[in-house]
C-alpha cells in the first residue's frame, strides 16, 4: 500500500534563485524573531531568549556573498545541495547547517529527511571520520542562534561523537534540554520520523551504554571514578523512564490510537504528519516512547511491564514502528523476546517470522543504509531467538516456507540436537541464548566504599540463569511429544515403560507438559503453545487430534508469485 508523501509545507517568503539575494531576504530583521520554530514557550520561563545583535546575521551575508556556489533546492525540485569539495570544510558545514535550518523552518520533511539521512552522514564519512563536527557554539551565528536548532544539531554532533569519545554528562544534558523544550513549549516544526525514531532510540541506546561503562569499574583511572562520583545521576534509570513515560503521555498518544480505532484520527494514514500547519513532534516521540519503554523494560528483565507499555500498539497491524526498518526490527525483537521469556512462543513464532521474511525481501535495498550492519545482526540473532522457540514448542506451521528454509540452513542440525535431552543439548540452549539475547543492565550505580568489581554481567548472568532453568524443565517433554505423536490413545503403564518411570512420575511429567505448554496471554486469558493436545481418561491417554489442515490454495499461490518473479526477471533481460 502507498503511503501519502511527506508534507511539504512552503512558507510565505518568495524563494529567490541568486544566492546573494536570498541571503538578504531569507535572514532580515523582519523575519528574525522567537517565535520561528516554537509559537510560545509560557510555560517554560527559563528558555533563552535570541541574541539581539545582527554581527551572526552581517557574518552569515559575507558567507553567502563569497561562496557563489551555494544552490538552494528550488521548490518542487527534490534534490540534494551541490556537493562541495573536501578541502572546503567549513563552507561545507555552513551550507549543511544554514539549508538544515531553512528547510526546518519551512517543515519542508523532504529536504530535512534528504539532509539528515544523506548529507550528514557524507559529511561525517568525509570530514569527520576520526573527529566531531564542529561545536554548537561555532554554527549559532549561522543559524541566527536558534536555541532550539542548536539542540536539535547538538543531539546529532553528540550521536556522532558518542561511539568516539566520552561525552556521556553532556549528551544526557542536552536530551533533558531537548526533551524539556518538547514536553512544556508549543511545538510548531515536523521533523522526519527517521529522526524522531532515532532521538529516541539513541537515548535508550546512550542509556544503556552507560549503565554497561559504569559497571565496569575495574582498571578505571581515578579521573573517570571521580567522574562517575560528580555525575551520578546522569543517565539515572528512573530519569530515563520519567522522560518515556512523560512524552507518552503529554503527547496523548493512546487517546490518539484509540480514536483512529474508531475512524475519528488519520494519524497512521498520514504516518503520523500533520497536513494542517501543525507538528508532528510530540506525537510520533510519543508514539515511539511506547516501543523504547519496551526496550528499557527489557534490558531490565520486566517484560510484563514492557509488553503492558507497548499495547495500545496494535502489532498485527502496521503501523508508524514498520515505516522504519529500525523501528520495525528493534520493536519486534524486543517484543518477540519478551514473549519468549514468559513462554508465549506461539506469538513469538509468528512476530519473529513476518519480521525475518520482512527483512528477507528487502534487505537488498538497504545495502547502503548506515544502518545495514545493525540490520544483518539483529536479523541473526532472530534467527537464533526462532531457533530456541520451535525447539521448546515445535510449532512449524507458523513459519513461512522461505524463513523455515534459512533456518534450516543455520540452525537445523542445532535443533535436531537440542530435542535431546542431554547435555550437549543443554550447552546449544546456551549458546544461542548469549549470542541472542539483548545487553541486559543494572542500573544501580555503583558502591564506591565496597572494594571495586566489575558488575556488568550481573543481569544477564540471572536471566541466563531463568531461562535455563525453564529449558531444564521441559526437556523431558520432549520425550513425552515423541510418544504422543505416535498414538491415538495409550495407557498410562506402556507409556510409562517407555519412558522407564513409574506411573508417578509420568503423572508429573504430564501435568508439567499441560503447565508449561499453556501460558497467560496480555488480556489475561489462557492460551495454548501445544502442537500435541491430551486428556486422560480412566489411565487411559488420549491424543487430540491436532494435525494441521494443508493449504493447497497456500502453496499454488506461493508457486504463482515465484513463477511471476522469474518472468519479471527475463523481460528485464536483453537479448542480441
Amino acid at each position: 500500500m502507498d503511503r501519502p508523501e511527506p508534507p511539504h509545507i512552503p512558507c510565505n517568503r518568495q524563494v529567490h534563485n541568486n544566492p546573494i539575494s536570498l541571503s538578504l531576504s531569507l535572514y532580515s530583521p523582519s523575519i528574525r524573531n522567537p517565535n520561528l520554530l516554537f509559537s510560545s514557550l509560557s510555560k517554560n520561563p527559563n528558555f533563552p531568549q535570541k541574541d539581539p545583535s545582527i554581527h551572526g546575521e552581517l557574518r552569515l551575508r559575507r558567507a553567502f556573498d563569497d561562496d557563489l556556489r551555494l544552490r538552494l533546492p528550488k521548490p518542487g525540485r527534490r534534490r540534494l545541495p551541490v556537493p562541495l569539495r573536501s578541502g572546503l570544510r567549513p563552507d561545507a558545514v555552513k551550507t549543511f547547517v544554514v539549508h538544515l535550518y531553512r528547510h526546518i523552518r519551512e517543515k519542508n520533511v523532504y529536504e530535512i529527511h534528504q539532509m539528515y539521512e544523506g548529507s550528514f552522514q557524507r559529511l561525517s564519512e568525509r570530514m569527520f571520520k576520526e573527529s566531531p563536527w564542529p561545536s554548537t557554539e561555532a554554527v549559532a551565528p549561522y543559524v541566527d542562534n536558534d536555541h532550539v536548532f542548536c539542540l536539535l544539531y547538538k543531539e546529532m554532533w553528540f550521536r556522532h561523537l558518542y561511539a568516539r569519545g566520552n561525552q556521556r554528562a553532556e549528551s544526557w544534558d542536552n536530551y533533558c534540554s531537548l526533551f524539556g523544550v518538547v514536553l512544556h513549549g508549543v511545538v510548531n516544526m515536523q521533523l522526519p520520523n527517521q529522526w524522531l525514531w532515532d532521538m529516541v532510540d539513541e537515548f535508550v541506546y546512550q542509556f544503556q551504554s552507560h549503565c554497561q561503562y559504569r559497571a565496569k569499574l575495574k582498571n578505571k583511572s581515578e579521573e573517570e571514578m571521580q567522574l562517575l562520583r560528580q555525575y551520578d545521576q546522569a543517565w539515572n534509570v528512573y530519569g530515563v523512564l520519567n522522560y518515556l513515560q512523560a512524552l507518552m503521555e503529554k503527547s496523548q498518544i493512546i487517546q490518539i490510537l484509540e480514536r483512529e480505532k474508531e475512524g475519528l484520527e488519520q494519524f497512521t494514514a498520514n504516518d503520523g504528519y500533520d497536513y494542517n500547519g501543525g507538528s508532528n513532534v510530540l506525537k510520533v516521540l510519543g508514539y515511539y516512547s511506547m516501543v523504547g519503554l519496551l526496550r528499557v523494560h527489557c534490558l531490565l528483565g520486566d517484560y510484563q511491564t514492557g509488553l503492558k507499555c507497548l499495547a495500545p500498539i496494535d502489532i498485527s497491524q502496521q503501523g508508524l514502528y514498520t515505516i522504519i526498518i529500525g523501528s520495525y526490527i528493534t520493536t519486534i525483537y524486543h517484543y518477540g523476546f519478551a514473549n519468549l521469556m514468559l513462554r508465549r512462543y506461539t506469538e513469538a513464532i509468528s512476530e519473529f517470522n513476518k519480521v525475518l521474511l520482512y527483512i528477507l525481501k528487502t534487505k537488498q535495498y538497504h545495502q547502503k543504509s548506515p544502518q545495514f550492519d545493525q540490520i544483518l545482526k539483529k536479523n541473526e540473532q532472530m534467527y537464533a531467538l526462532l531457533a530456541i522457540c520451535l525447539s521448546l514448542c515445535p510449532q512449524v506451521k507458523l513459519v513461512e516456507e522461505n524463513v523455515n528454509t534459512q533456518l534450516r540452513e543455520k540452525y537445523g542440525e542445532k535443533m535436531s540436537r537440542m530435542q535431546r535431552y542431554d547435555d550437549e543439548a543443554f550447552a546449544l540452549y546456551d549458546e544461542l541464548f548469549s549470542y541472542a539475547c539483548p545487553k541486559f543492565i543494572t542500573p544501580s550505580a555503583p558502591i564506591y566504599e565496597e572494594p571495586i568489581v566489575n558488575y556488568n554481567q550481573d543481569a544477564y548472568r540471572l536471566q541466563l540463569k531463568l531461562f535455563l532453568h525453564e529449558v531444564k524443565q521441559q526437556q523431558l517433554l520432549s520425550g513425552v511429544r515423541n510418544y504422543l505423536k505416535l498414538y491415538s490413545t495409550i495407557s498410562l503403564g506402556k507409556l510409562a515403560t517407555y519412558m522407564e518411570v513409574d506411573e508417578s512420575t509420568l503423572r508429573v511429567i504430564l501435568m508439567t507438559y499441560k503447565h508449561k505448554m499453556h501460558a497467560v496471554n496480555s488480556s489475561g486469558k489462557i492460551i495454548s503453545n501445544a502442537d500435541v493436545d491430551f486428556y486422560i481418561n480412566e489411565d487411559i491417554v488420549h491424543v487430540m487430534d491436532t494435525k494441521p489442515i494443508k493449504r493447497y490454495g497456500d502453496y499454488f499461490m506461493l508457486q504463482t508469485l515465484k513463477f511471476e518473479e522469474i518472468i519479471g526477471e527475463l523481460d528485464g533481460v536483453k537479448v542480441e
